[in-house]
């Protein structure tokens, strides 16, 4: 009983964040939801084009850019990394849960931060080789890598797919890279 009750947990988890990425992937394509109220401290991005606040997306401006909508994908990432951190983190803590139960949570929520840490090592990593910006999604079948439209070179999959390789365990067949 108390092993379905893990497989049970670990399942929800999962399907949790796949559908948060799925989601994210889903809403990425078009222009984002305006908020009508403003929300006090909400974040200021400001690119070398434009500025726009987190409930005001440049779109409202003019035409989004894709340095703006890679800033924008960055944010619904994390928000989406953190809403799965979070389920994990209220396992945990409820006391009516068996160990078994918080010990898989515990595991998903570490399985979960070891995916952030190698996402923004390899942003990291591809801006220090030239890239101007990149945003990289990983998941347990795969990493998605979308860079800025004409920073695609003859050698630039090689390097993508190299960096990627060193952060994650992952098959050279298994990395996407897009350009936005």
């Amino acid at each position: 009983m108390k092993i379905k009750k893990t497989h049970i947990i670990t399942a929800a988890l999962v399907l949790a964040l796949g559908a948060a990425v799925y989601l994210n992937w889903q809403f990425s394509g078009s222009s984002p939801a305006q908020s009508a109220s403003k929300e006090l401290g909400a974040a200021t991005y400001v690119s070398r084009n434009t500025s726009a606040t987190a409930d005001e997306p440049a779109a409202k401006k003019g035409a989004m850019t894709s340095s703006d909508r890679l800033i924008l994908l960055r944010t619904e990432r994390t928000q989406a990394q953190d809403r799965a951190l979070d389920a994990a983190k209220e396992i945990i803590t409820l006391s009516q849960n068996s160990e078994e139960v918080k010990q898989a949570a515990v595991e998903k929520a570490s399985e979960i931060e070891r995916r952030i840490i190698a996402q923004n090592n390899i942003e990291s990593l591809l801006i220090a080789k030239g890239f101007t910006d990149a945003l990289c999604y990983a998941s347990d079948t795969g990493c998605t890598v979308t860079l800025l439209k004409g920073e695609m070179k003859k050698d630039a999959p090689l390097i993508i797919k190299d960096i990627v390789m060193s952060q994650l365990d992952v098959s050279f067949n298994d990395i996407v890279i897009v350009e936005i």
